[in-house]
């Protein structure tokens, strides 16, 4: 019978097997969003975000700008790793995002570069083939003042004479000038404005004529223009060239004009005096190879490159001088005036990117100088360090840019950016102590000056802090307000005003008083990154960066 029959199992295949095992196999879903661990770590660098730009975690704003990059790069990337390894969309999916971000980061930096960093660190971009500015100027080489010209006089004096780096007293300040406090009613009146080599070097001015420096391609620049019509009067170069990312292209320091001599001190070291009316060398030293110094060496040394000014000090005239790093440095080092021969080279202190100035302290005549560690005093005779108080400092990552300034006959102010701030010292000097110093008062959130200068009146101290222009109580370090975003831009304090020289390049009237910040009124004046320091002849007004210079006539009540 049909029953009795054994019974006979259709085989099953092991591939039929296999697939039943996958069918029964729990199928993976995609996510729509990253599991707990990944919304931990974007959001710990949210958090992060947050309390770098909401505080004042690091006290320098270029750091807090690095920090919120880094920790915008990490949220970033957690969302991208998850995504293309364990979102479970398919591959094509997962990787499409990813590829779509390295491709567009690959074309932009394909056809552009990074130009340089605005003060607080922030990267401008440049097509990246394109030519530096100053490299589309002529070069003019050695180009001597013109039969045909106007004799050039550098010795005459003049009332509105701003011969040298911050004023005729080094203290960015100047007495009232009777400007009118309202530029929309009447504009300042522009008499020229035009390309100019690179550079952070300022304008001084004597008589009607304003020297510089500049960088234009291979060649470094010391040029006399006609302060009214731009015009170049003379020109000397001298082949040297720095540029960096950070530091830009082109001198830094600004020229001292005295009795009818042009002093300048190079990005690497070249000191030249020239004849003010044609611009003919009379003498020049090469701090490099005086000092025992190599190309390598001094670039070390002065990361950034020399940047002091020149300082006329009796019959001499001086510059902070370095030297080896391992070696003897020398702080200061002068030269005579009219011949160039040395007189005197002391201190022992490395140097820094502040200038020397010439300064009374408790009654007597001293220079007054912002190494790259201390402050210190100098006997203008011979160069003997008379006193020195602790700065900290460092020239590649916390250098001292601002000058250090004398207060009362008794008193000197330092200040700086990266974090650090401002001190306010006295010195001290007795027959039987000799030199002493202690501090007044430290302050971290005062005064964070990175390139620029404070100014001081009635008692306060004004200055751009940390690219906000920030009031101070002189005596007690106090602040009392912080307002006005200008960028690390320049001031010069011009009666009860201060003029401010933005980073972007716009010029503003701000009151100078403790009671509130007060902008007057302001204009546009040049484009570009600006750190150059302003000149005012009068009520001409001389501003320049490292790609425009301009001269406007301020209008006067």
């Amino acid at each position: 019978m049909a029953a009795d029959r054994p019974r006979q199992d259709k085989p099953v295949s092991r591939d039929s097997t296999s697939d039943a095992q996958c069918s029964a196999a729990p199928k993976q879903n995609p996510r729509l969003l990253p599991p707990l661990k990944i919304w931990v770590v974007v959001g710990i660098a949210v958090g992060c975000i947050f309390l770098v730009r909401t505080t004042d975690l690091t006290a320098d704003h270029a750091v807090n700008n690095l920090l919120t990059l880094g920790f915008g790069f990490v949220a970033l990337m957690a969302w991208i790793l998850w995504f293309s390894f364990w979102s479970g969309h398919s591959r094509r999916l997962r990787w499409l995002p990813t590829g779509v971000i390295i491709s567009c980061i690959a074309l932009f930096f394909i056809f552009y570069r990074i130009d340089h960093f605005s003060g607080e660190l922030i990267p401008r971009f440049a097509p990246r083939f394109s030519v530096p500015s100053d490299q589309l100027l002529p070069e003019l080489q050695n180009q001597p003042s013109q039969n045909d010209l106007p004799k050039i006089d550098l010795g005459k004096s003049t009332a509105y004479d701003f011969p040298q780096f911050l004023g005729p007293q080094r203290r960015a300040t100047l007495p009232a000038a009777g400007l009118s406090r309202d530029w929309a009613a009447t504009p300042p009146r522009q008499l020229w404005k035009q390309p100019i080599g690179a550079g952070w070097s300022a304008f001084s001015a004597v008589n009607g004529y304003a020297v510089t420096m500049e960088q234009r391609g291979a060649l470094e620049l010391v040029v006399c223009y006609d302060l009214k019509t731009g015009k170049i009067q003379w020109s000397h170069a001298t082949k040297a060239r720095y540029q960096h990312k950070l530091g830009g292209i082109g001198p830094r320091s600004t020229p001292t004009i005295h009795q009818g001599k042009v002093y300048s001190l190079g990005v690497t070291g070249q000191l030249h005096c020239f004849d003010g009316a044609n611009g003919n060398v009379l003498w020049k030293h090469n701090l490099q190879k005086e000092f025992g110094l190599s190309t390598e060496e001094d670039a070390k040394m002065l990361y950034y490159g020399r940047s002091s000014s020149p300082l006329i000090v009796n019959d001499t005239v001086v510059v902070p001088a370095g030297g080896p790093q391992e070696e003897r440095h020398y702080s200061l080092v002068a030269y005579d005036k009219d011949t160039g021969e040395l007189v005197w080279k002391n201190g022992t202190s490395q140097i820094s990117y502040s200038s020397p100035s010439l300064v009374t302290l408790c009654g007597t005549k001293q220079i007054l100088n912002a190494n790259e560690n201390n402050v210190a005093g100098y006997d203008p005779n011979s160069g003997e360090e008379l006193w020195k108080h602790d700065w900290e400092g460092d020239n590649l990552v916390n250098p001292n840019i601002s000058q250090a300034v004398a207060i009362d006959g008794d008193r000197v102010l330092v200040s700086k950016g990266y974090g650090t701030g401002a001190m306010l010292l006295q010195i001290l000097h007795s027959p039987d102590s000799g030199w002493t110093t202690k501090t007044i008062w430290s302050r971290h959130n005062a005064l964070r000056t990175k390139f620029t200068n404070v100014v001081i009146k009635d008692g306060y101290i004004y200055g751009l802090s940390d690219g906000i222009m920030q009031c101070v109580d002189l005596n007690t370090g106090r602040p009392k307000w912080k307002k006005g975003r200008y960028g690390h831009g320049q001031i010069l304090l011009v009666g009860d005003v201060i003029l401010v020289l933005s980073e972007s390049g716009n010029v503003h009237l701000v009151e100078a008083t403790p009671k509130k910040h007060t902008e007057l009124t302001k204009f546009s004046a040049i484009e570009g990154k600006t750190w150059n320091n302003i000149c005012l002849y009068g009520p001409f007004l001389l501003v320049r960066n490292a790609e425009q210079a301009a001269c406007y006539e301020l209008p006067r009540e």
